[in-house]
């Protein structure tokens, strides 16, 4: 399973939509199935989404060095 983020562009403005996404073979071809929306969300909380599903989980703290 992982996120899968949708753009949507309304007026020039870009809003984004989350949804949790599975990946299944049916006859021999992939096929993506949407297990739930998870609504819009910022841009700013897109990596925490993908973080939170990812098989490594990725350090998300960053030092202002």
């Amino acid at each position: 399973m992982f996120i899968k983020i949708l753009t949507k562009t309304y007026g020039g403005k870009k809003h984004y939509y989350a949804s949790l996404v599975e990946n299944t073979r049916i006859n021999n071809k992939v096929v993506q199935t949407v297990k739930a929306n998870l609504g819009p969300v910022t841009e700013d909380q897109i990596p925490y989404l993908k973080a939170a599903y990812s098989k490594k989980k990725p350090k998300l703290v960053y030092d202002d060095d």
